[in-house]
């Protein structure tokens, strides 16, 4: 048994790195996306929305899927998906084709990103030690990887839709070597009921609406908007409001994007020794004292040092949450997770437009400021939350 879950362990680190793989190739793909649609800024944006509402579409479908046929094939059919839509993404030429696609494409990654934590959460469970935060940091990695691999073979003459092809048919390798030795839909049964307390009461309950997981739900809210925010916004924030020039912009996320993924990757080393309380309270704090460097400071330096800092601080929230959903009282692990992960996908895609709003009212300092606000509010509502 604990070779089989020593195999699990290494497959779902795999899947996670699949994962940020397959989603990340389509970043460089933008901008040929609106040359070839010929599409302005606006619409582009609209187009991009679709990717993320076919993801929060499938996120609590998953969860029902992986209950009812087990995540190991839940995970294969969507990344088989994830990979064959990739390529269609660099040659439809009509908007509408093109957004059906990125639907299908978001859709199949947020299928995947529920039921590959959903079976990290049961394979750390029987492990018997954190490894949620590694996952993710495999994630991290994969997304780095990702970003950079499709630019990297065209650097050697690959045609853009070779390109595609190629990590689309890896991606497709990969998965198909590695999810036999995922868990069966039995084995995850028997480790939810091992590690639940539906084993004592006999009570599953499928309602979105229990304060614990509404309570994870808007902290992650909270964690993906700060994490959306580097993303849409840090680029602009360092060109407009700290005079960097636009072909460096990029080093604000870049920075904050190593600096998460270096913390994931040792992160279930400072989950085990110390206790979740610790990570999550601790981890909001200095994210937050980040974002405060950053807005209050008028350096370059201190805003790429504050970048780093939110990269370090958030890194391992994300992580301890979706382990406590996996063993909420009287709720199945199978509707607490991708319930959470739904509420925190939908701050990472509509958290950066509110900020865009408070940037038009005020200034765009005082919107990621805002941001700072909410972890430290995180901080103390993990700090003194009374548990179910």
């Amino acid at each position: 048994m604990i070779d089989n879950v020593v195999k699990a362990k290494t497959a779902t680190k795999t899947m996670f790195l699949v994962c940020g793989l397959g989603i990340a190739s389509w970043a460089p793909m933008v901008p040929y996306a609106k040359q070839r649609l010929n599409l302005d800024d606006a619409n582009l944006g609209l187009l991009l929305l679709m990717l993320g509402c076919g993801a929060i579409t499938m996120m609590p479908v998953s969860g029902y899927l992986g209950h009812k046929y087990g995540n190991r094939i839940v995970i294969l059919c969507a990344t088989l998906l994830m990979a064959l839509t990739l390529p269609l993404l660099l040659i439809l030429n009509t908007a509408i084709a093109m957004g059906v696609a990125l639907f299908v494409f978001g859709a199949a990654v947020g299928t995947v990103d529920v039921a590959m934590n959903s079976h990290g959460v049961q394979v750390q469970n029987l492990y018997g030690k954190p490894i949620m935060s590694s996952l993710h940091g495999l994630f991290s990695v994969g997304g780095l990887f990702g970003s950079l691999g499709l630019g990297f073979l065209m650097k050697f003459g690959l045609e853009p839709i070779t390109a595609a092809v190629s990590i689309a048919i890896l991606l497709i390798l990969i998965v198909s070597f590695q999810y036999r030795f995922l868990f069966d839909a039995a084995t995850e049964k028997a480790a939810i009921a091992n590690f639940s307390s539906e084993k004592e009461t006999g009570a599953k309950s499928f309602s979105w609406l229990k304060k614990s997981v509404v309570f994870l739900g808007i902290m992650c809210f909270i964690v993906f908007l700060s994490e959306g925010a580097m993303l849409d916004w840090s680029a602009l924030f360092l060109h407009e409001n700290r005079g960097v020039n636009e072909a460096f912009t990029g080093m604000g996320y870049a920075t904050f994007s190593i600096a998460m993924a270096t913390m994931r990757l040792i992160g279930d080393k400072i989950v085990s020794r110390f206790n979740s309380k610790v990570v999550v309270v601790a981890g909001s704090l200095i994210a937050a004292s980040g974002l405060f460097l950053a807005v209050l400071t008028p350096w370059t330096i201190t805003a790429l040092i504050g970048f780093i800092l939110l990269g370090l601080g958030a890194a391992n929230i994300v992580p301890v949450f979706l382990s406590e959903a996996g063993r909420l009282k009287n709720i199945s692990a199978a509707v607490a997770i991708p319930a959470i992960t739904t509420m925190g996908y939908a701050g990472q895609l509509a958290g950066p437009a509110l900020l865009g709003l408070l940037a038009q009212f005020f200034s765009l300092p005082i919107a990621l400021g805002c941001c700072g606000i909410f972890l430290v509010l995180v901080a103390a509502a993990y700090k003194w939350r009374k548990q179910e």
